[in-house]
């Protein structure tokens, strides 16, 4: 059964789609690759590297003799491994990748897809003793996770290096939901998120730290890191205003 699915950076459909099973090789490069993938550019090696599918995740090796490759989980915001020139082997643990080759100037892109990911219920039932304390206290309704989600907003919806919202701009974004908000509320907010968070200190034991650039950057950061504000919290954007100020 096949268990990783290649998609060429000219795909058009099905058709043009690459299917591996398991112990199975896929050699890519500018040519002379045995019927594998062919990346027709001269800033790519004849033979650049080569995909190995293994049941439900994939390894990649990267024969280019100076060039770094990364991986990019497209759902990530972010996230992504690299794999330097003479790894081989390298596990790829996402779901949907996307492979960056660095190639004269251009930056040259192919999908992996590993759909065969096996999940089991974490829901635990009949053990005894008390709860596990969440790792993050954070509730979807108060209006700090709206300014939280408005900040991861532009990275979520694909753009993993998107710069971030300036505070006029999560203003306005919010509107819809908040239609009081303002520059002060929105500093506030973030200024809680970084307390909550524990990125910094509460304001009794503050001392002079990040900027709000700095502050909005590690939240961000943290956020899609631990998967804290994920795509479909982007509701919170559109739905009714929560009448707690939080």
């Amino acid at each position: 059964m096949h268990s990783v699915i290649v998609v060429p950076p000219a795909c058009t459909g099905p058709d043009d789609q690459i299917r591996i099973a398991t112990g199975e090789r896929l050699a890519f490069g500018r040519a002379g690759t045995g019927g594998g993938l062919t990346i027709a550019h001269d800033g790519v090696p004849r033979v650049a590297g080569e995909i190995t599918a293994h049941r439900n995740f994939w390894l990649l090796s990267n024969l280019s003799e100076d060039q770094t490759y990364v991986v990019e989980n497209p759902e990530g915001a972010g996230e992504h491994i690299k794999v330097v020139p003479g790894r081989v082997d390298a596990p790829v643990p996402f779901e949907f990748s996307r492979v960056v080759l660095p190639a004269a100037g251009d930056l040259l892109a192919f999908d992996v897809w590993a759909p065969r990911h096996a999940f089991r219920s974490v829901t635990r039932t009949g053990l005894s003793g008390s709860l596990t304390t969440p790792a993050f206290a954070l509730d979807r309704t108060k209006r700090y996770f709206a300014v939280l989600t408005a900040l991861c907003e532009p990275r979520l919806r694909g753009e993993p290096h998107a710069p971030l919202p300036a505070v006029e701009q999560l203003v306005e974004r919010l509107q819809s939901v908040w239609p009081t908000a303002t520059r002060s509320a929105v500093y506030w907010n973030i200024d809680y998120l970084a307390v909550k968070l524990r990125l910094r200190p509460g304001p009794d034991t503050a001392e002079p730290g990040l900027r709000v650039n700095g502050k909005k950057e590690s939240l961000v950061s943290l956020a899609l890191r631990f998967d804290l504000v994920r795509e479909d919290d982007l509701a919170v954007l559109t739905a009714a205003p929560s009448e707690v100020a939080g």
